[in-house]
């Protein structure tokens, strides 16, 4: 089964592919992100790694956690899994209750 893996700490240059080729020699990499900013469009930083099997997700753990990507040294531990079902938070424009509106039907 695969598991998937967090990586903190990434340089702004760190890519999809490069943080993909500084994984794989340690096995199977069933997918490699990085998590970019929407409105910048630059690296925010983290990204997540899929490898095939628990043993070469581990491996990826003991060989890369506190070692150089990109030259900095990131952090590699097992990703939690979202809560609430992956929603992205409150959002939109809703909620208060604006002014004083009044009763509409009494305004002349």
């Amino acid at each position: 089964m695969a598991k998937k893996l967090y990586f903190g700490g990434l340089s702004y240059s760190t890519t999809d592919d490069s943080l993909q080729a500084a994984v794989a020699p340690f096995g199977t990499v069933v997918s490699a992100k990085v998590i970019m900013d929407r409105e910048t469009g630059r690296s925010r930083g983290f990204g997540f790694v899929e490898m095939s099997t628990d043993d070469e997700a581990m491996a990826v753990i003991s060989g890369l956690d506190g070692k150089e990507i990109d030259g900095r040294a990131v952090r590699v531990s097992e990703a939690r899994p979202q809560e609430n079902g992956g929603g992205g938070g409150r959002g939109g424009f809703g909620g208060g209750r604006g002014g004083d509106r009044g009763d509409r039907r009494n305004s002349w």
